[in-house]
């Protein structure tokens, strides 16, 4: 089972078929070469393909649903790269991210989980319990009635972003530059409800459930668990949020109700939302312990074991900057084009972006917008021209508010996290 999470489930079947069944869905070959479905198991095929399979009992040992295929494990997405289908995983090519607004369907997809199937607005409810004075349990529309509900541009950065591009290589998704977005996500404030519940003294950590349900099919276990500390939950630009660029959010973002949590991991935006739990103690869900998003609490050597004692939990993520016009590999014509692009830094704001037409000997300052609200990437431009046709390639690196600037390499670490090295395009101008 170990390397069957860094699998699809089309490769997994196609090497061991009879294996992968059992491993994915219980299933086990009967004399006649059928196997019959357990419940858990049926249930995660019928998510998979969207809907109950009234002839499942009919189904060969080995059989990949057509509805599987990975082309439409996207439907709603335009130009994503999917990295995996079981569960799945998709970034945004930079050149389809230079919207200054990320539309949802070029927003990436982390999940995972298994989605839930039924995810009706008029049914869900969120409970805010443990360590509060009274907890509560909300519909989406007692949230809205009974909280200030804001809109607000907030970009969300998957912790592995960046991470093919170890070296030695680091297990997971591959994830080149697109893992990030910064969309108008519409809720209200997660500050304002834990108000509204009281919270105890004694709380120290936020825990965070949903409604997906883990790859093995068991109920029992949960795919993923996060949370943060109280401190960061208190602050004005988490949402609990129900829309996404103004409509209904994103199946495969989270609907009908999800966590965003600007700056941080995006594994902290609980996605299919169901409780909130106040702890005592830092939470240790699924995906919180062990190597889980966690760094090494020093510099290490490329490919050196390292103690899980000594990893420290993944909070603010690092400055970076994404350029995302022209695209990689572009030809240019007449010496001079427009670069843009984007640029961020946790819960900081950016000082200065910087270009770089002669690999990094000398720097120019771009135009950089301020934020339109805090928790939202800046927009940044330059006209450039170039001295004569050739080769180039277009370098940009960003620096934050407490001076911190992108490096051009950084330290390696065992799961690939945190990469925020200078973003290149080469450039063909003729």
């Amino acid at each position: 089972m170990a390397d069957k999470a860094n699998k699809d489930v089309h490769s997994f079947f196609a090497e061991d078929p009879e294996k992968a069944d059992k491993a994915f869905f219980g299933r086990v070959a009967n004399p006649d070469r059928r196997g019959f479905l357990k419940k858990t198991g049926l249930a995660t095929m019928a998510a998979m393909v969207g809907t109950s399979i009234p002839f499942h009992r009919n189904m060969p040992i080995g059989f990949v649903p057509a509805a599987m295929a990975s082309e439409d494990v996207l439907v709603g997405k335009d130009g994503l790269t999917l990295l995996n289908d079981r569960p799945v995983n998709a970034e945004t090519p930079p050149h389809l991210l230079d919207d200054a607004i990320t539309p949802t369907n070029r927003h990436f997809v982390r999940n995972n989980g298994i989605p839930p199937e039924d995810v009706d607005p008029a049914t869900w409810t969120v409970t805010i319990d443990g360590f509060v004075d009274t907890p509560m349990t909300f519909t989406i529309a007692e949230l809205k009635e009974q909280f200030e509900v804001v809109t607000k541009a907030l970009t969300l950065e998957c912790g592995g972003n960046g991470r093919g591009f170890f070296n030695p290589p680091a297990k997971g998704n591959q994830w080149t530059y697109g893992a990030v977005a910064c969309s108008e996500w519409t809720g209200v404030r997660l500050k304002d409800v834990l108000e509204k519940v009281g919270v105890k003294p004694e709380a120290v950590y936020t825990a965070h459930y949903s409604a997906d349900t883990h790859l093995s099919g068991d109920p029992e276990k949960l795919p993923i668990s996060r949370g943060m500390p109280i401190s960061k939950a208190m602050t004005d630009e988490i949402l609990i949020a129900f829309e996404m660029n103004g409509a209904a959010l994103h199946p495969l973002n989270g609907a009908p109700l999800r966590l965003v949590v600007p700056g941080w991991p995006a594994s902290t935006a609980q996605k299919w939302l169901t409780r909130i739990e106040l702890r005592d103690i830092v939470h240790d869900g699924p995906k919180m312990t062990g190597k889980a998003y966690r760094v090494p609490n020093r510099p290490v050597e490329p490919g050196e074991k390292v103690d899980k004692k000594d990893f420290v939990i993944i909070e603010r993520m690092p400055v970076k900057s994404l350029i995302t016009f022209p695209e990689n590999g572009a030809e240019v014509a007449g010496q001079a084009t427009q670069v843009r692009g984007h640029a961020w830094s946790g819960d900081r704001s950016i000082s200065k972006l910087e270009i770089s037409i002669d690999f990094g000997t000398t720097w120019v300052t771009a135009e950089l917008d301020d934020a339109v609200n805090s928790g939202a990437w800046q927009n940044w431009r330059s006209d450039v021209t170039f001295p004569q046709a050739g080769y180039y390639e277009v370098w940009a690196r960003a620096t934050d508010s407490a001076g911190d600037m992108q490096p051009f390499a950084i330290d390696w670490n065992p799961k690939g996290y945190l990469n925020n090295t200078m973003h290149r395009v080469g450039l063909r101008v003729s």
